[in-house]
């Protein structure tokens, strides 16, 4: 099918953009029938709702960085508030009726162990995590058989830095307990310091325990939790962290903790007070992704998004994330995948802005122009410009 293009710019980038909120929409509509007909929710089907909630906060991100511009595209922010609002209703719509909605099967066990081989990179968590695994199916086997058990915590430490995949092995974790049968519906809820911390005396437990009471079943995941620690007589986070710990002791049978953050950071949140030093006494370190390992999850971003990345760019690409990632704690790992793969769509999408008609597969690939475009290349640079410039700055 040949698209004929006669638009400007902006009017391009809304309509490739768009694409996305078509395809959520129709997702949403599929996940509503199967719900009325009383049909359980499958593993891939829950990753639509969570698919929407990642590209909410980059859209939000798209907005803050056009909006804070001197000169910000009108079009293009007005479109990006829209497709955020639209994507806040419907995940709205969605949570309320997974909370009317009967909880779906456990998921098999062996089945959530192939799904964490398929991720990339994390070696050393795998093996961390296959070996909780293992620990909590004996101990829950030795609980049914009526044998006594150690101690044995199941709330745990995430160290890293942003993007290395602890919220994801945090929600792994939370639908294995599920399947074990330790935990009794297996969600995840996220938060950070101003989802648990108020701004006034009293406030604070209140907005925990709310908190709370949403994971109870499932895993509480407290990201830059070490931001918990009162910086002042005006402070309380030693009031959410108190109100937590009781609710750890009160709900031990049912609720998980994950607190993640920075290595140093996350040592000292956890040695400076005795009740979270006993409770959290399993650290899982998660390293930055290689080179290799970012290049692989860029082209799967490529291939979840239905983008073909022609085989003369992937050099390209590499080079790309090689001279962004020189601070890996800026960069950001796979969140700063991601956002090069956003650069190279607007760099697509200015490309065909300028084309009078293109194809589908002209709107499925991604070029090496493209790639070096999104570089911070000009528009009227020449490839071979590009080249020359890219290999200049490799030289630096």
């Amino acid at each position: 099918m040949i698209y004929t293009s006669k638009r400007n710019n902006s009017e391009v980038k809304a309509h490739l953009l768009g694409r996305a909120r078509h395809d959520t929409r129709a997702q949403l509509k599929r996940l509503y029938i199967k719900r009325k007909r009383g049909d359980n929710m499958t593993a891939y089907e829950a990753n639509i709702v969570r698919h929407m909630r990642e590209d909410k906060e980059h859209y939000s991100r798209q907005l803050r960085n056009e909006s804070g511009k001197q000169q910000p595209n009108a079009k293009v922010v007005a479109f990006l508030k829209k497709h955020i609002e639209f994507l806040d209703e419907a995940i709205k719509s969605y949570e309320k009726k997974e909370e009317e909605a009967p909880l779906p099967p456990p998921e098999k066990i062996e089945d959530l162990k192939k799904e964490l081989d398929t991720y990339i990179g994390l070696g050393e968590v795998k093996r961390e995590v296959n070996n909780l695994i293992n620990m909590a199916t004996v101990f829950k086997r030795r609980e049914e058989t009526g044998l006594p058990n150690a101690d044995f915590s199941l709330h745990m430490v995430f160290t890293g830095n942003p993007g290395t995949g602890k919220t994801m092995i945090a929600r792994l974790m939370a639908r294995v307990y599920r399947s074990l049968g330790i935990l009794s519906k297996g969600q995840l809820v996220e938060v950070d310091r101003s989802g648990l911390v108020a701004g006034y005396v009293g406030q604070t437990a209140i907005k925990t325990s709310k908190v709370i009471e949403k994971a109870l079943g499932g895993v509480l995941f407290i990201d830059e939790a070490y931001a918990l620690n009162g910086k002042g007589d005006n402070d309380f986070g030693q009031e959410a962290i108190d109100t937590l710990l009781k609710a750890m002791e009160d709900h031990r049978d049912d609720l998980v903790v994950i607190v993640a953050g920075y290595d140093g950071l996350m040592e000292k949140f956890i040695q400076s007070n005795p009740g979270l030093e006993s409770r959290f006494n399993r650290y899982l370190h998660f390293d930055d992704y290689t080179l290799d390992e970012m290049l692989e999850i860029f082209k799967m971003q490529c291939r979840k998004s239905q983008y073909t990345l022609s085989p003369d760019a992937e050099q390209d690409v590499k080079d790309f994330i090689y001279d962004e990632n020189a601070d890996g704690v800026t960069f950001g790992n796979a969140r700063g995948v991601r956002n090069l793969f956003e650069q190279i769509l607007t760099a697509q999408a200015n490309r065909l802005a300028k084309m009078e008609s293109f194809t589908k597969d002209d709107l499925m690939t991604l070029t090496r122009d493209d790639v070096l475009h999104a570089r911070g290349m000009e528009d009227n640079t020449t490839v071979a410009e590009l080249e020359a410039k890219a290999a200049e700055k490799k030289d630096e």
